[in-house]
């Protein structure tokens, strides 16, 4: 089952920005006080809970059926036709309007979960304020305040309801498609990933040529070498937005961030000739929240000077310092140089991603790691870290028990977490590490006293009054001795 999609829609200024940026944890969409801000699609990765989706942030629907608003429009449509679940926001302050209800009659033939959404109910009567956008016919509305977060959650619960099950079972194409290892083959547009991947295969699969944006679709090659099997993916281009102009390619990076998801390995091919730019930053950062075992391929290496390898390996150090777990090969995917061994490394970084630990092992690292290094006092407070065990794999997930460890830095988490790597040998994947503090069941739990307690609670109120009264009478004795 493909990561799940959803779709913000709505007329201009209502919300869908802000709505975008609260649930991807970014401020990756413009937001500003200026109806149809948002022209293109922004994408974003959400994880709440044990969910995670793909979450996708349209322009505004108009009345405006020429110029820039009806490209805007077909762009919508096309995230409309991929979604899984539909949030329709409408702006509660200023009512209902003609441009809803053209959506809601556009949304209403869709055959998909569409949840309406009040936005901007802060500090107005809600009520009052919702009770036109009934008369849409889209059931009860969720009301919310995307600037300040309120309502997220019941709209979050509402989405998980209309999602597809999380157990679903894989039909036969997908169990073919994701036959063995999995391995990814992302990167920014005409950089050799499709050449690559005939190289890998010894065989012309899919089409080259060149031009930008040849790959519109992700492609799933499965095949066998030596005995095992493996599925190829070859992923469409992804750039930046202002450089995209054609509407299919712009929705392709939808289904390349998907394949991303399911993949056990992924390569990221950076152009050598080019260096590495800002947005291979940005894309191999989703890469990192998807948590898959990386490998950097420099392709073209072969064309560059001595001067051109140095600085490529010193943007590596400055542009990518976040990265330095994942594995780096120089190849070139034309003539096949450094190609031959990216399966061995697929493969430790496989095993690697996959692994089995032994609880006994990890909390004997783990108070290793202690010992070398404790963690900080909270409020007079040593933060105690007591044991650990294995939580998952693909990425391989450690669960550390201690006390107070919702207070622990994020200095000594990424310490955790180089240490754990470096003693599994757990080369080119990442390695996540949640933490768990027990519950005191007492917290909440007003101490009923007993009767010997209540009597000596009263004796003592008592003879505190006494003291009190006592106090008094003798200030008032002297008060009146100097007066006489």
């Amino acid at each position: 089952m493909s990561l799940p999609v959803i779709a913000l829609v709505g007329r201009p200024n209502v919300g869908k920005s802000t709505l975008f940026n609260y649930l991807t944890r970014t401020r990756d969409a413009l937001v500003a006080d200026y109806a149809g801000l948002t022209r293109d699609r922004k994408y974003g990765r959400v994880k709440r809970g044990e969910r995670a989706y793909l979450l996708v942030d349209t322009g505004g629907i108009t009345d405006d059926v020429d110029g820039i608003d009806s490209v805007a429009k077909r762009q919508v449509e096309l995230a409309l036709d991929e979604a899984d679940v539909v949030l329709f926001l409408v702006d509660a302050r200023q009512g209902l309007n003609s441009a809803d209800q053209a959506i809601s009659a556009m949304l209403r033939r869709l055959d998909k979960p569409v949840i309406l959404v009040t936005n901007k109910v802060d500090g107005i009567n809600i009520d009052l304020a919702v009770a036109d956008f009934h008369s849409l016919g889209m059931g009860n509305p969720v009301s919310i305040a995307a600037t300040h977060g309120r309502g997220v959650n019941e709209l979050l619960s509402r989405v998980s309801a209309d999602l597809p099950d999380e157990d679903e079972v894989l039909d036969a194409d997908d169990e073919e498609r994701y036959a063995g290892v999995s391995i990814a083959v992302v990167g920014r547009p005409n950089v050799g990933k499709s050449t690559l991947v005939n190289r890998l295969l010894g065989e012309e699969r899919v089409v080259v040529f060149d031009e930008a944006g040849t790959t519109r679709d992700s492609v799933y090659i499965p095949f066998e070498r030596n005995g095992k099997r493996y599925t190829l993916i070859d992923t469409a281009g992804m750039r930046r937005r202002a450089k995209v102009t054609l509407l299919v390619e712009k929705f392709s990076i939808i289904k390349a961030l998907q394949s991303v998801e399911k993949a056990n390995v992924v390569i990221y091919l950076i152009d050598a000739s080019e260096g590495i730019t800002d947005q291979d930053a940005h894309l191999l950062g989703m890469v990192i929240e998807a948590g898959r075992a990386l490998i950097i391929g420099f392709n073209k290496w072969d064309g560059l000077d001595n001067d051109q390898r140095e600085l490529i390996k010193r943007q590596t150090d400055v542009k990518l310092p976040f990265l330095d777990y994942a594995e780096k090969h120089s190849i070139s995917a034309l003539h096949g140089s450094g190609v031959g061994k990216l399966f061995d490394v697929v493969h430790k970084l496989y095993e690697a991603a996959m692994v089995d630990m032994s609880t006994s092992v990890l909390t004997q690292i783990l108070k290793d790691a202690v010992a070398g290094h404790q963690p900080p006092m909270v409020n007079g407070r040593r933060i105690k870290l007591k044991h650990a065990h294995q939580g998952g794999r693909n990425p391989p997930v450690i669960v550390v028990h201690g006390n107070q460890t919702d207070l622990l830095p994020a200095a000594y988490e990424r310490y955790l977490m180089n240490y754990y790597r470096n003693k599994l040998g757990l080369d080119g994947t990442p390695v996540r590490i949640v933490f768990k503090s027990p519950k005191n069941p007492y917290k909440e739990v007003k101490n009923k006293l007993s009767d010997r307690q209540l009597y000596k609670k009263k004796r003592l109120l008592e003879h505190h009054r006494k003291k009190k009264k006592d106090l008094k009478q003798k200030k008032n004795s002297r008060d009146n001795l100097r007066r006489g």
